[in-house]
């Protein structure tokens, strides 16, 4: 019986770490989302580095280079986590783009196009490159 005590007790003092991971979240806004092809992997992104189709990337206009992004895809609720690598896209309608392994994972990637929810992660944290 005292088990389970220590453990209901260890579940709520990590209550407060849960919620606060999701308070550094910042939402950007909503539109479509596209993908670029695997066509383009080896090409060299705005930042440098090499593009690579199965790496959890993406291109934004604004954003940090190394800005940790979470993309939801507003159709069926798949979320994946990008690095900003990239600057586009460049078609009016569009907010990001987004590697073919993260449209994979959104689900995206037959149909080309999804209309996604933006999130900017870790705000206080450093650029991971």
């Amino acid at each position: 019986m005292m088990h389970r005590h220590r453990i209901f007790m260890m579940a709520l003092l990590a209550l407060p770490v849960l919620a606060q991971a999701s308070d550094n979240r910042v939402e950007i806004g909503t539109g479509i989302a596209s993908y670029y092809g695997v066509e383009l992997g080896g090409r060299r992104t705005a930042s440098g580095e090499r593009f690579d189709p199965s790496a959890m990337t993406a291109a934004h206009r604004t954003l940090a280079f190394g800005s940790r992004v979470a993309v939801t895809n507003l159709a069926n609720g798949q979320e994946v986590v990008v690095r900003i690598n990239d600057r586009g896209p460049w078609g009016k309608s569009r907010i990001v783009d987004v590697s073919y392994a993260a449209a994979k994972q959104l689900g995206m990637h037959r149909t080309g196009t999804a209309k996604v929810k933006l999130e900017l992660l870790d705000l206080n944290s450093p650029d991971p490159k």
